[in-house]
């Protein structure tokens, strides 16, 4: 258990799950794990779902610091993280302007490109036509994402030329952005972040092993048949490399708090290609923080505990509350 100094350095904190986005199921299995987890560690803990109540109730209701464990737009998006710096409440992971890049995984690939950070080849698509042409210009297979959802939903895979347009509808349910992306085969592996700047460090790699490499919603939250190797039992320094690119992906973003990167390894080469960067990472049985924690000794609620600790503004608050 914390001891009470700590807990109540800590103040009344409010756990934010649940929201609006398509993620809502996961968050709110997210959110639990950490209000039970901070509650048994002698935090003042609450549970808060901006989308039952305004987040400018939370100063009413004592909050004095925040965790965020909201998943996809409205959460991990930057929207909440402005609200909490209006109200002058600081909250977990990322600030502002790093959570709205790694969100839209278009500007997140646009950002590493430019920092020389390899990322697999993509195009932005809003149309059939331009999905067609995707995919004439990259070659297939093509992964189409929807830009802004995270859970792998939006997500579908074209081998042929006759799947591009139904992988292409798929993505385009749940965002008018698409992103067509090429194929990497080889090993998928996560990578963890906790820290900011140099201070930031990788925990274990989690190399993913799915059902017919098909890590979807249901294998990743759900079904027990998806395999976890943590360690990642790859050639020897390969995760030192990749763990390295990771944190030069983070601090490029400017993430801060925590984060996890997904990166595949191409399997005639193994070149590390960096996915995606996601701020806010699930917490629940299945997720892979959390997994990745455990195997560098730190347990659930300690790993909870950290990110707490680190909950700040981006900017301070002026003396006497005003934000002008």
């Amino acid at each position: 258990m914390a001891t009470s100094a700590q807990a109540s350095e800590f103040g009344r904190v409010a756990v934010l799950f649940g929201g609006r986005s398509a993620e809502r199921e996961v968050s709110l299995m997210s959110g639990e794990g950490v209000l039970q987890a901070l509650r048994r560690r002698g935090v003042d803990a609450f549970g808060f779902d901006p989308a039952e109540q305004s987040l400018d109730r939370l100063p009413a209701l004592g909050a004095q610091r925040v965790f965020i464990a909201l998943h996809g737009r409205y959460g991990e998006d930057g929207t909440v993280q402005g609200a909490l710096e209006l109200l002058g409440l600081p909250y977990t992971g990322s600030g502002v302007l790093a959570s709205a890049l790694a969100i839209d995984k278009h500007m997140t690939k646009r950002l590493w490109h430019c920092e020389g950070l390899p990322t697999p080849p993509w195009r932005l698509v809003g149309s059939l036509e331009q999905a067609r042409e995707a995919a004439r210009e990259l070659g297939l297979p093509l992964i189409f994402k929807a830009s802004h959802e995270g859970s792998t939903l939006g997500l579908a895979r074209a081998d042929t030329t006759a799947e591009v347009d139904c992988a292409y509808a798929e993505a385009a349910r749940y965002d008018s952005s698409v992103l067509a992306e090429s194929f990497i085969s080889g090993d998928e592996v996560t990578c963890a972040v906790l820290g900011e700047g140099e201070q930031a460090h990788a925990l274990p790699l989690v190399r993913i092993q799915a059902p017919g490499g098909n890590y979807d919603f249901e294998h990743k939250y759900y079904s027990d048949d998806t395999r976890y190797l943590c360690p990642a039992q790859l050639p020897e320094g390969e995760e030192a490399v990749i763990a390295e690119l990771v944190l030069r992906s983070y601090r490029a973003l400017g993430c801060r708090g925590w984060a996890r990167a997904d990166v595949m390894i191409r399997a005639r080469d193994r070149a590390p290609f960096l996915l995606e960067m996601n701020t806010s990472p699930g917490m629940t049985g299945h997720s892979l923080v959390p997994m990745a924690a455990r195997a560098a000794g730190i347990g659930y609620e300690d790993l909870c505990l950290r990110i707490l600790a680190g909950a700040r503004l981006d900017q301070a608050p002026r003396a006497g509350g005003d934000l002008r």
